[in-house]
């Protein structure tokens, strides 16, 4: 079976990228923080730090104990969009990027000769060396190659950090028995507790398993495409549907109180409006969420007319804000809005009852003085007091918009 798919996986990239623009960084333990506060937690960790045991998700207080000389600094999404910018060219230079996996990791496939071993470990050379000579060995990476990109996957997360490895068919399944079930894409806490309820607690148990078992504890056609990729086999997946477009923001201290959860959330709608308009889809339902300190939390949604109208998406907000329960005594920690039941807007017929293609005007000229004059030169008022408070965040699998998203 040929090698398919080459992954190029930067190693802790926000914290690494942080490092190479701050010298002072350099080669000490550092924690990338969505803003500085003891009560947030870290969203990177550099390589010094999870020597530590820091990692993504461990509290600032904690971090402090487990490393006291631990530097956090605030996390720069545009900088983290810049260099990924300019790593997919240096990758581009030696190879074709087939797909953007997420902010620090893409995928190249491998066809006619560089299916070849040695072919492919040449390219995965010259590409991490293009990486080191240009950001001087601070910003490194770990390729792996594979069967398909599942496999490839996985040989880049056993690399780490700085690596390069192999996975071949004639090492399967041997070589991945001596990982954990966890390790592997498509398998969180509640796949992995539905793999125990079916008597399956080791990756050599799942490797053993029949196709039929692990349709069944899958529910459907994912079992079958897991069963296939840890054979080595090509996978078709379908291509993945637009469903949700959302924000959702950790307030910092002095706006943790009712008007500082609405202030962020209508500047966080009017973002998600405008990244609406941009991509040519229309949104029929929104959904709030407010979580608070002692844990608990409220959510709730409406259902509207197909629209893509900021206005109109404000009003259905502000319809929402009127239904949450009042809880004067307790802190809110985190919101966020979503925007669903999304469809292109060529599919959607217009209204000749409202004022929106007029409006529809409006939205885009303040879009495009936004995006010419840059970020909050124009703005609905409901944002006031939060427009410093709702910086650009990066998905795990999406490479935000500078233009809509700054």
């Amino acid at each position: 079976m040929p090698l398919r798919a080459l992954i190029v996986d930067l190693d802790s990239y926000f914290a690494s990228v942080e490092q190479w623009i701050n010298p002072r960084l350099r080669g000490k333990p550092v924690a990338v923080i969505p803003m500085m506060t003891d009560s947030t937690c870290c969203i990177a960790a550099s390589k010094e730090a999870k020597k530590f045991g820091v990692k993504t998700g461990v509290g600032v207080g904690e971090a402090r104990q487990m490393c006291p000389e631990i530097n956090f600094v605030e996390s720069t999404p545009g900088e983290y969009i810049r260099i990924h910018h300019e790593v997919i060219a240096l990758v581009e230079n030696v190879m074709h990027v087939d797909e953007v996996l997420s902010i620090d990791e893409v995928r190249c496939d491998l066809k006619g000769k560089w299916r070849d071993k040695a072919t492919a470990l040449a390219l995965a050379k010259e590409i991490r060396a293009a990486i080191l000579r240009r950001y001087e060995g601070h910003i490194t990476c770990t390729t792996g190659i594979g069967p398909n990109g599942f496999l490839a996957k996985l040989a880049s997360d056993m690399g780490k950090p700085d690596g390069i490895l192999v996975l071949e068919e004639s090492e399967l399944p041997q070589r991945l028995h001596g990982l954990k079930l966890r390790d592997f894409c498509g398998i969180g806490r509640n796949m992995a507790q539905r793999l125990n309820a079916h008597c399956v607690f080791t990756v050599e148990q799942l490797c053993a398993s029949s196709r039929h078992l692990l349709h069944t504890i899958w529910g459907g056609i994912e079992g079958d495409r897991m069963w296939c990729s840890l054979r080595g086999e090509d996978v078709d997946r379908p291509p993945t549907k637009k469903r949700v477009i959302g924000h959702s923001h950790v307030l910092p201290p002095e706006l943790r109180h009712d008007q500082g959860v609405h202030s962020v959330n209508h500047r966080l709608l009017q973002k998600a409006a405008m990244r609406l308009r941009k991509m040519g889809y229309c949104a029929a339902g929104l959904q709030m969420f407010i979580k608070y300190q002692d844990h608990r939390g409220w959510s709730d949604e409406i259902i509207f007319t197909d629209t893509q109208d900021t206005l109109a998406l404000l009003s259905a907000f502000e319809q929402l804000w009127q239904r949450r329960p009042s809880r004067h005594q307790v802190v809110p920690h985190a919101t966020g809005v979503t925007l669903f039941n999304i469809r292109p807007a060529a599919q959607v017929t217009p209204s000749f009852l409202t004022s929106e293609a007029t409006r529809g005007r409006l939205c885009a000229a303040v879009d495009d003085i936004n995006i010419s004059l840059g970020k909050n030169k124009v703005f609905f008022g409901g944002a006031l007091g939060a427009l410093d408070y709702t910086p650009m965040r990066i998905a795990f699998t999406r490479i935000p918009d500078v233009e809509t998203e700054g």
